[in-house]
């Protein structure tokens, strides 16, 4: 059976009435029959989650091909719950130089607070990683592609640094979605993702997910679940379970128009260089091409010298394009994003002298959206 059939086909058993999809229980209350089921197997308070949240967590599973999934109430709590769960203090962690920002953030600072070291490390390195592993390490975060540079790391080439040094590897695939690339089949030990992009898919609600296959692993990442009181409302839980039932159709329509805009956007004249992954022009693409199966919307790429009045000219004149955080909506998103850069060795894109935009293509017909990029760099250039 195809992934596409599988992920609309997980409905468990829910009595004799069976709706096309399940029911939303707002409840904190669990009402019990027996003792021996009210102190069974933990999931008796709303909090634990409902029937909605048992459906999303098999769904997800198919998707990443994980055999345990702990629903989080957004992504960075994902990678929150997930570093928790496995460090402990003492312990030293890894983190890619490309890394989410509040990841980059919560491994420097929070960690830090809990008595926790971090390293960052350049996205480049491959196994040479292994010259910064140190004897309290215990953990690699791998993102990839990384944030805003669209870095792809090698994550094989870890993961064989990560075995045979005895740590764990964590992969954010919130860009891969579990669907243009399965981490845990790579030898990665635990899978996150934010919900809130292109499962739930309509930039109406948030969510996150922590996966593997190690069932030590898992009992510890609902341990601290638990001990940090960690929950998904039945809600948001429904618009995640909702949304991976069309994930496959919507990003194949995503990466399609994704790579159109992109190679549009690389023969204009005010674009310096276009940062798609998929694209040969990218520096990884090789890398992209071996562990991945396909592409989405969002990527990058640098315009031309310019100043912060025409860029600010460019933004304003858009009109299909929201600049707005966040991505993995049915609408197409443009924002820049040299406010957010903070890489120890530059940004990986040489000798550029204009600005960094990120763009998210939507659902949009992409001949619009050209439509709309070509009036903005009118815009600019008056």
């Amino acid at each position: 059976m195809k992934d596409e059939t599988k992920i609309i086909h997980t409905r468990s058993d829910r009595g004799p009435v069976k709706t096309v999809n399940p029911p939303v229980e707002r409840g904190s209350t669990v009402l019990l029959p027996t003792r021996e089921i009210l102190y069974g197997d933990g999931k008796v308070y709303g909090r634990m989650g409902l029937t909605v949240h048992r459906e999303l967590e098999a769904a997800l599973c198919l998707l990443e091909n994980a055999e345990h999934c702990r629903l989080t109430s957004n992504g960075l709590q994902s990678i929150a719950l997930a570093v928790g769960a496995v460090l402990e203090t003492g312990d030293h962690i890894l983190i890619p130089d490309c890394a989410y920002g509040p990841s980059r953030r919560f491994c420097t600072r929070r960690l830090a607070a809990m008595g926790i070291t971090s390293t960052r490390f350049n996205p480049t390195l491959g196994e040479k990683i292994e010259d910064l592993v140190q004897d309290n390490t215990k953990a690699i975060l791998i993102e990839s592609p990384g944030s805003l540079t669209m870095d792809i790391i090698d994550a094989p080439a870890l993961v064989k640094v990560a075995k045979a040094r005895g740590l764990l590897t964590l992969f954010d695939n919130t860009w891969g979605a579990g669907v243009a690339i399965r981490p845990l089949e790579l030898g990665v030990d635990v899978v996150m993702q934010a919900l809130t992009k292109y499962p739930v898919g309509h930039a109406d609600a948030l969510g996150g997910a922590v996966l593997t296959n190690n069932a030590r692993l898992a009992n510890k990442i609902a341990m601290c679940s638990e001990d940090w009181g960690i929950s998904l409302s039945p809600d948001d839980a429904y618009a995640g379970l909702r949304g991976l039932r069309s994930l496959h159709l919507r990003l194949k329509q995503h990466e399609d128009s994704g790579y159109r805009i992109a190679r549009w956007l690389a023969n204009r004249p005010e674009v310096d260089c276009v940062l798609h992954p998929g694209l040969e022009s990218h520096p990884d693409h090789a890398l992209w091409k071996r562990d991945f199966s396909g592409a989405n919307g969002l990527f990058s790429l640098t315009l031309k010298e310019t100043s912060n009045n025409n860029l600010d000219k460019f933004l304003e004149a858009m009109k299909l394009f929201g600049m707005g955080f966040s991505w993995g909506g049915y609408e197409s998103l443009l924002i820049p994003c040299d406010d957010q850069l903070d890489r120890i060795e530059g940004d990986r894109i040489h000798d550029r002298a204009g600005p960094l935009l990120r763009v998210h293509v939507g659902l949009e017909d992409p001949e619009d959206l050209i439509a709309d990029l070509d009036q903005a760099f009118a815009a600019m250039r008056a």
